[in-house]
């Protein structure tokens, strides 16, 4: 009797190994290899992270994820100043502060939950709409502030948005053209290259990417 059930005991804990060995085989090697290489044959950009890169080939950013273009602060300061020789993302007001990836003020992504009519919100509007105006009005050109579109005052919802209006890259052509000394048409044709129109010609809006048009005018600045 002792016998039979050592025999049932070991046969038991035997098959349970051989499933044990089996599914991890299969579902933690054989299914992720499988899974890796499809997504490697068929999606090989998305799978590596939407990677944008330089002439030179050098990765320079996701072009997935918004990041700013801020020159180095100076003592004292408590915001960033923004580089000014560069096309401008949206605003990135996010749930908190970021003291790791200094390249985009966030903790966390999200919306600031707040309502249209509060006051927090409605100056920080006031204060984006004027530093706006006054950053991409030049010697030439004077902005209008009812040209200022939404996109330019408001972070996204998720505060990562890597795109922007048509309307805000094109706004912000005669200040790129000037810090860099370039032709403003050059500028302006350059933002054409590098906006996305509707998916299947109805779904969403028109959109530029910053990082690709900002990679695309720094290749052209070499």
């Amino acid at each position: 009797m002792t016998n039979n059930t050592v025999s049932s005991t070991a046969r038991v804990l035997g098959a349970g190994l051989r499933a044990l060995l089996v599914l991890t085989l299969v579902c933690g090697v054989i299914y992720p290899l499988a899974v890796t290489g499809a997504a490697q044959a068929l999606f090989s950009d998305q799978a590596n992270g939407s990677e944008t890169k330089d002439v030179n080939g050098q990765v320079v950013g996701s072009s997935l994820i918004g990041q700013r273009y801020d020159l180095p602060p100076k003592k004292g300061e408590t915001s960033p100043t923004p580089d000014l020789r560069w096309f401008q993302p949206r605003p990135s007001n996010g749930l908190g502060t970021n003291s790791v990836n200094t390249q985009y003020s966030l903790l966390l992504s999200g919306a600031t939950n707040r309502s249209g009519d509060n006051e927090e919100l409605v100056q920080w509007v006031k204060d984006a709409k004027a530093a706006v105006v006054k950053d991409n009005s030049t010697a030439t050109h004077k902005v209008n502030p009812a040209d200022v579109p939404p996109d330019a005052v408001t972070s996204s919802g998720s505060g990562l948005d890597p795109h922007i209006s048509p309307a805000y890259a094109e706004l912000q052509a005669h200040r790129v053209a000037e810090k860099n000394g370039l032709d403003v048409k050059k500028v302006e044709s350059l933002v054409a290259d590098h906006t996305t129109d509707r998916l299947l010609g109805f779904m969403g809006e028109p959109r530029v990417n910053v990082l690709e048009l900002n990679t695309a005018l720094r290749d052209l600045t070499r």
